[in-house]
């Protein structure tokens, strides 16, 4: 994986440790070479990831869509800033840099990247890796209406191991490099094409 998307929040929460989780997130990213692409921010958990790579001399791409483009937000002084008209384009430009996937604690726009990543991988569309950083147990309760949806008929149970978890950065980031994408059935094949 050379470059990895990582959706986070633009806040940092009421807890150090995810911010301390975002610090050390950008520095594995620094120290192994893997360049970010992420929303563009400079506040919260986007700039707390950003400023550790920057600090490294990693690689940082944002993917901002113009709308949200204001000083207050836009972060300056990163690799690269890549303006896109509209959210759903952002996702597009997003997927096409990316060889996987990470979210880190946020709001509803992570859950909505993560989860559009997801998809992606369940329709056959990608087959890159998507993981979650758990800390302090953060995506507990998501983990477990995942398990409902499977139990509930919603969601196939391989299809729920498409998602990689795991509280460690270490941990995670080697299920992420050795991922193997599911074999698409001709159902989904026939969906897709």
């Amino acid at each position: 994986m050379k470059k990895v998307a990582v959706f986070c929040g633009s806040s940092l929460g009421f807890s150090e440790v995810y911010k301390n989780d975002a610090i050390k997130l950008g520095n594995y990213f620094a120290e192994n070479n893997i360049g970010l692409v992420y929303g563009g921010g400079k506040i919260g958990m986007m700039g707390v990831l950003a400023d550790t790579i920057i600090d490294k001399k990693g690689e940082v791409i944002g993917v901002i869509p113009g709308l949200l483009r204001h000083e207050e937000v836009a972060h300056t002084n990163i690799t690269e800033m890549i303006v896109t008209k509209t959210m759903s384009k952002r996702k597009v430009k997003i997927s096409r840099l990316v060889d996987g996937y990470i979210a880190l604690p946020g709001g509803f726009g992570t859950l909505d990247e993560i989860f559009e990543a997801l998809t992606l991988g369940q329709l056959g569309i990608e087959q890159k890796p998507v993981g979650i950083l758990n800390t302090n147990g953060f995506f507990n309760f998501l983990i477990k209406q995942l398990d409902v949806m499977v139990k509930e008929g919603y969601l196939k149970q391989s299809n729920k191991d498409m998602l990689i978890v795991s509280n460690s950065i270490d941990d995670l980031l080697m299920q992420m490099f050795n991922y193997k994408a599911p074999v698409m059935t001709k159902v989904i094949n026939t969906v897709v094409s």
